[in-house]
């Protein structure tokens, strides 16, 4: 705190505090000290990895990386760039960001990226031209220490020039793929890999022309663009040769953490954060610029397509009878697969809803940066490129099989239909559903869909809470269950009678008669609230109202 020159006066209340309620840790405390549960860890076990290709939770020790690539049978990928060409293989990176506010706040790993860049270039190291590099710092002070250490420069010179501060590739905002691999890999859908400092790797994120996605520090990703690929084992194989044709290893370009420590010491100080923060309001000239209308309400611009007023008030029907199947999931269904944050598609429902209203391709932006405007939200809803309907197996993305008509359309075509028939809808899951970031558009999204219920074999904690805060009811087949074994197809008729902490589903069609309890996900006594008032901004509104 003191480093980051924080006032005495906010230092020594965190420190009462932390005293009081026994967080403030003194060895000499360490015997009356009583656990409920000791872990150990043995640290000649730990070894460096990355993360993927589509979950941050999965592990892969950069020794076994190559073997992921090993399972790919294809031809090399022909691009051209600035007249010199290049033979890609299964592995290429497409990506390499430094990115994430997170993995960019720790100097210690900024630093040794930085000396990694400034050993490889003095070695004469450069990253092959197709790899498309960026760096995103989270905070303005971590450019200044890097300008006064003068390491800047040589991040600049192997391509990771500082393009902004805040999400960036991490959220999708990666843009197009350098010139030369964009339009080829759009032609032949070739697996282009990426490589990044960010904590979110899910499927079609990062950008939609990336399969493999690998999360890894700041250092391995500038030694992985190096490389040009992620089929290498950096624990064994050179990234390079220097100038005199010597094979360079990571090893070789790795500082020592004297050297690390020396520039912390140097230039990290306490005046480079009070210098920053004390003006930080001021720092967005352009943002500042914007004209401003003071009133108690906001005037809503009807021609707006980045802020619309949502129809989060209006009444929906509660009932739970003939519903119909949306989509039919497997596991490990992440809000970016319900929710994209990422890039916009000409041809899907939202990019066409953009053009109708006179958006020309290049302004879409992405729907991160629009999630103010519902109509383009929910036509973004469940339209992950990458997402996979049991319904319409032979295609990948927002698509699904209407049972009013029999034909394959799109689940936001599909779900207007039902709604102008004030038919219900439901969504049949797997494990893990509503994994990885808390996105709330994931929930507001299927609740404007129509979306009466989820049935899954279990839930992301926050995701689950956020359905019932939206009127969405989340049940969970019982243990042993799933579609599966109830052998369910998606073109039933369910209808769900609620009991208690459970609920009855009849789901049936001209074939079969399917009839099984599930758990009603109300984990919180206010659950039941929230559902009840159709979700939490009726039952806040009405509270209020009452009250006044």
């Amino acid at each position: 705190m003191k480093l980051t020159d924080r006032s005495v006066d906010q230092i020594e209340l965190i420190k009462t505090y932390a005293q009081t309620n026994h967080l403030f840790y003194r060895q000499v405390e360490d015997n009356q000290r009583h656990y409920s549960e000791n872990v150990e860890l043995d640290l000649r076990t730990v070894k460096s990895s990355v993360a993927g290709p589509k979950r941050p939770q999965d592990l892969v020790n950069l020794a076994q990386l190559p073997k992921y690539f090993a399972g790919y049978d294809l031809p090399d990928c022909q691009v051209e760039i600035n007249e010199q060409k290049f033979a890609l293989q299964p592995g290429a990176l497409g990506i390499a960001a430094i990115t994430s506010c997170t993995n960019t706040s720790n100097p210690e790993i900024l630093i040794t990226a930085a000396l990694i860049a400034k050993k490889a270039i003095e070695k004469g190291l450069q990253i092959p031209a197709y790899v498309k590099t960026s760096f995103a710092p989270g905070s303005r002070v971590v450019a200044d220490y890097l300008k006064a250490s003068r390491l800047q420069p040589y991040l600049d010179q192997l391509g990771f020039n500082i393009v902004g501060y805040g999400c960036t590739t991490c959220i999708g905002n990666s843009g197009k793929l350098n010139a030369g691999v964009q339009e080829v890999v759009a032609q032949t859908n070739y697996p282009l890999a990426a490589i990044e400092s960010g904590n979110r790797n899910f499927e079609g994120r990062v950008n939609p022309l990336i399969k493999d996605t690998y999360l890894a520090s700041p250092p391995l990703v500038i030694a992985y663009a190096l490389a040009g690929t992620l089929d290498i084992d950096l624990t064994k194989q050179e990234l390079g040769q220097d100038q005199t044709g010597t094979p360079v290893y990571l090893k070789d370009l790795w500082p020592s953490s004297e050297e690390v420590t020396k520039i912390i010491h140097d230039y990290v100080k306490p005046k480079l954060f009070s210098d920053n923060y004390q003006n930080i309001f001021e720092q967005n000239a352009t943002w500042n610029a914007l004209p401003v209308t003071k009133s108690v309400t906001y005037h809503w611009n009807q021609n707006s397509t980045y802020l619309a007023l949502p129809p989060l008030f209006e009444p929906q029907t509660k009932q739970l009878a003939d519903l119909r199947v949306l989509a039919k999931l497997g596991d490990s269904i992440t809000t970016d697969h319900i929710s994209p944050a990422g890039f916009i598609g000409q041809d899907t429902p939202a990019g066409q809803y953009l053009l109708s209203c006179g958006v020309k391709p290049e302004d879409f932006n992405s729907y991160g940066s629009r999630r103010g405007n519902h109509e383009v939200m929910i036509r973004g809803t469940l339209a992950n490129i990458r997402l996979q309907n049991q319904l319409t197996p032979q295609k990948h993305g927002g698509f699904t099989k209407s049972w009013l008509t029999g034909k394959e359309t799109t689940i936001y075509a599909a779900a207007m239909d039902y709604k102008k028939q004030k038919i219900g809808t439901v969504i049949l899951a797997g494990k893990d559903y509503g994994m990885g970031s808390s996105r709330d558009w994931a929930a507001k999204g299927v609740q404007m869909l129509g979306v009466k219920a989820v049935i899954a074999e279990s839930f992301e904690r926050i995701h689950r809470s956020n359905l019932v805060m939206m009127g969405v009811l989340p049940l969970q087949y019982l243990s042993g269950q799933n579609t599966d074994s109830l052998g369910l197809d998606g073109s039933e008729t369910f209808t769900i009678k609620l009991t208690g902490q459970t609920a009855h589903v009849k789901a049936q069609n001209q074939a079969h008669q399917i009839e099984f309890d599930v758990r009603v996900r109300f984990d919180a006594p206010i659950d039941n609230q929230y559902y009840r008032s159709q979700g939490i901004l009726p039952y806040v509104l009405t509270k209020k109202m009452a009250e006044n």
